[in-house]
């Protein structure tokens, strides 16, 4: 992305009113947007978790792929799970990991992770129960019922429910850029429970250059390094994926791993 837009703060007047001239069409649907997450944050204002709870099931009643980030089209929708899957496999992916998929949606990657690794190696959570329900009837659309998925709903990013060194990948796509950063905090606090040794947790997040800020507290611009720094407090190390870069998605990509494991690729040639 170019330097210029990372520098925008889009919780600005000045930008709001430059995109408001610049795209009058979406105008109209940004106030109804504004409105409806104004009422849901009074509503359930305290709790970040809740409030976006409620803001993905009045998203999927609409369209369960555009609550994903899919956009308006399910071409969209299967480009940008083709696009995680494809990166993740061109890393390394095996089937015999054991992978978790934090805020998993409708499976929009996760049906073909699902697909790739062995029966009973995915496990998917997500904040939202509407959405649970989609990835549900995403399994069935695909036939992937015998791979037997593991699908939960949950209230934090705590993962207090899950095993010990289990996770040789954990994976969490626009579940960050959603995310205020002590929701972050409170994952990177637990991830390293969960990760197994020489495991890694890949993440996308929403970049800034310039001042951090949120949009209608559904869109949250990071710096890089403070990221970095908050899996450091966790003894967490974070690289950034210049790879993923260069891929047509317009988020930016952190690898995390036990301080102890480094720059370790996890790659087939590393595990044989």
């Amino acid at each position: 992305m170019p330097r210029k837009a990372m520098e925008r703060d889009r919780s600005s007047a000045a930008y709001k009113v430059g995109y408001a001239l610049r795209n009058p069409g979406r105008v109209v649907p940004y106030v109804r947007r504004a409105a409806r997450d104004g009422w849901l944050w009074l509503k359930h204002r305290g709790s970040h978790v809740a409030y976006y709870r409620a803001v993905m099931a009045s998203d999927t009643a609409r369209s369960p792929e555009a609550a994903v980030g899919g956009g308006p089209s399910k071409e969209r929708w299967l480009a940008i799970g083709r696009m995680q899957f494809d990166y993740l496999v061109g890393h390394g992916l095996r089937p015999q990991d054991r992978m978790l998929e934090i805020g998993c949606g409708n499976l929009r990657a996760g049906r073909l992770f699902i697909e790739h690794l062995e029966p009973g190696h995915y496990y998917g959570i997500d904040i939202s129960p509407d959405i649970l329900i989609e990835a549900k009837k995403t399994l069935v659309r695909y036939g992937l019922q015998d791979k037997m998925p593991y699908l939960t709903p949950v209230n934090d990013l705590r993962l207090d429910f899950l095993p010990d060194g289990w996770f040789t990948v954990v994976h969490a796509h626009s579940v960050f850029s959603h995310s205020p950063l002590e929701v972050i905090d409170e994952c990177l606090a637990h991830v390293g429970r969960v990760l197994a040794p020489g495991g890694f947790f890949d993440f996308t997040f929403d970049r800034t250059e310039g001042p951090e800020h949120q949009v209608l507290r559904e869109d949250f611009y990071y710096r890089t390094q403070t990221l970095v720094r908050l899996a450091r407090r966790h003894g967490l190390e974070a690289r950034f994926m210049d790879d993923w870069e260069r891929l047509p998605h317009g988020q930016s990509k952190l690898r995390v791993t036990h301080a102890e494991a480094g720059d370790r690729v996890h790659s087939p040639a590393a595990e044989s």
